[in-house]
């Protein structure tokens, strides 16, 4: 049996990791003053980065999300993480890609893969938090067309997107009860209106509320089937998670590194700063940590890819909790190891700390992962 079995990465995407790495490593790294990632994201479309999980047919690489996490955790790793490949291709891409009509992926499916159109994602409200079964944006039908009224906040990149995918939810006919539906709503819509929200958080990508006026759509706006609309919810809630994850990581491995350079070869006194055991264990359980949660992170990933839903929603939050700690503690350690140079601009890592906080927080707070663990994998009672 060989040594390294199902653990070793295939060649293909070792080759993937290398090019991705590569090419992020030849931007330069994002540094204190993240500038804007228009120029990253459209060379990463032009080489074929961004649709990599999309469908040949539309002008994807027919891959899965294995594959897109890869190019998001080397694109991390370099310090150019992309935030709206967790939104634009992996959520919205992946949605349309299951469950749109033939001429929803006609529509929208080639532009996300090239990067030429991306779409933002609206699910968060201000009442709802993480209880997904508390929102309050309804569409109803008025005629042939749909009115969809209501407010979302957290929505990453919507100055950027062509079109939002919004999740609103729909009464059932029989029982009265309110289902959550997708709808695709183009950014100039009438009614259709976004406010940008004032964040510390040091990142290209800005948050916004959006507020939806009876926003009229037409019948195709709606993805797939009126009563599949909480599995194609969580379709896109998984890959969300799996790609925060690869992001986590990323971002970790880059902290981790800047770190390990300079210990190596920063002198105090007779020898590097690395020679020292406070120095050097703290930063190689940072590295045993980031390798569990990668591990963790691939296993979701091909799990999602496989079509086990109900496994890969499992593994997916496992993998979002464990990649969000490491790389929290990845980035404190970082820069403690630095000391004073640790929050210079010339180092470049004191501004990760609030970007650090983003996957512990989004797109479910680690105290909602440890529920989900605790009722679901082992059986506790249900406290909400």
């Amino acid at each position: 049996m060989s040594g390294r079995g199902a653990f070793a990465e295939s060649a293909e995407h070792r080759a993937l990791r290398e090019a991705v790495a590569a090419f992020a490593r030849g931007r330069g790294d994002a540094g204190p003053d993240p500038r804007s990632p228009e120029e990253l994201w459209a060379e990463a479309g032009r080489l074929g980065y961004l649709g990599v999980n999309l469908p040949e047919e539309y002008g994807g690489g027919g891959c899965g999300i294995t594959e897109l996490s890869l190019v998001m955790e080397e694109l991390g790793a370099a310090g150019n993480p992309l935030l709206m490949l967790v939104v634009s291709p992996a959520i919205c891409g992946t949605v349309i890609s299951r469950f749109g009509t033939p001429e929803q992926k006609r529509r929208l499916l080639p532009g996300l893969a090239d990067g030429s159109s991306r779409m933002a994602f609206g699910i968060t409200e201000p009442d709802a938090g993480s209880n997904s079964h508390r929102l309050t944006t309804t569409a109803r039908r008025d005629g042939t067309d749909w009115l969809l009224t209501g407010r979302k906040v957290f929505v990453s990149g919507v100055d950027e997107a062509d079109a939002t995918l919004v999740v609103g939810r729909t009464a059932d006919a029989r029982t009265g009860r309110l289902k959550p539906c997708l709808f695709v709503v183009p950014r100039d819509t009438p009614g259709f209106a976004h406010h940008e929200i004032p964040m510390e958080l040091s990142a290209p990508e800005r948050q916004f509320e959006l507020v939806l006026d009876e926003v009229r759509l037409p019948a195709d706006a709606l993805v797939g089937e009126e009563d599949a609309g909480l599995q194609q919810l969580f379709a896109g809630l998984n890959p969300e998670r799996i790609m925060i994850a690869a992001f986590a990581a990323g971002l970790g491995r880059y902290a981790l590194d800047k770190a390990v350079d300079y210990a190596r070869t920063r002198q105090v006194w007779s020898s590097p700063i690395g020679a020292h055991q406070a120095v050097a264990h703290p930063l190689a359980r940072i590295h045993v940590e980031l390798e569990l949660a990668r591990l963790m992170t691939r296993k979701a990933a091909e799990l999602y890819d496989a079509g086990d839903d109900m496994a890969a929603g499992e593994a997916a939050n496992m993998a979002k909790y464990a990649a969000a700690e490491a790389c929290a503690q990845a980035v404190d350690q970082a820069i403690h190891t630095l000391g004073g140079n640790g929050l210079t601009t010339e180092y470049g890592l004191a501004s990760l700390l609030t970007l650090s906080r983003v996957a512990r927080i989004a797109p479910v707070s680690r105290e909602m992962i440890l529920n989900f663990v605790s009722h679901y994998t082992l059986g506790l009672p249900k406290s909400y």
